[in-house]
């Protein structure tokens, strides 16, 4: 074999290396247990069963906080977005949150809403949102999708 045809098989056996390893981590799933429900600032919420309520996006491994916790202008959106409006950021509240960072879970690319949470003192939107997702979820970044918390907003 020659020296450029030996260089050309380690070439291709390396990318099928990389491709292989890419599906992989892709589709192979998780073998940990989901997480179970947790909030902080209040008692946990529960069914008629006694059990704690599942809170949407609680599997995501995200931690999960009540609403109560987190800033009253959080509660304050929230009220918003259940009443559909009116938003103070008309022109950027309700919009495709498209999840670039991938620090939820991934979905379609109109799965998630945004919408500010004001800060007080701020000259601009400021940093603080509440993402909503299909399947009700709600989460809660204070620092521009850096981190996000799973929101019980019944608590």
């Amino acid at each position: 074999m020659t020296p450029a045809r030996r260089l050309t098989v380690a070439l291709v056996g390396l990318i099928a290396l990389v491709v292989i390893g890419y599906l992989a981590k892709d589709l192979g799933g998780s073998t940990e247990p989901s997480p179970t429900t947790t909030t902080t600032g209040s008692a946990a919420s529960g069914t008629a069963s006694g059990k704690p309520a599942q809170v949407p996006g609680a599997a995501s491994g995200l931690p999960v906080k009540a609403l109560t916790s987190l800033p009253g202008e959080a509660k304050a959106t929230w009220e918003l977005i259940e009443r559909g409006g009116p938003f103070p950021y008309p022109r950027n509240d309700g919009t495709t949150f498209q999840n670039r960072e991938k620090r939820l879970p991934a979905k379609s690319g109109d799965y998630y809403r945004e919408y500010t949470v004001p800060t007080p003192g701020s000259d601009d939107r400021g940093a603080r949102r509440l993402v909503t997702g299909r399947e009700r979820e709600v989460y809660y970044t204070g620092d521009h999708y850096e981190s996000f918390v799973v929101v019980d907003v019944t608590g």
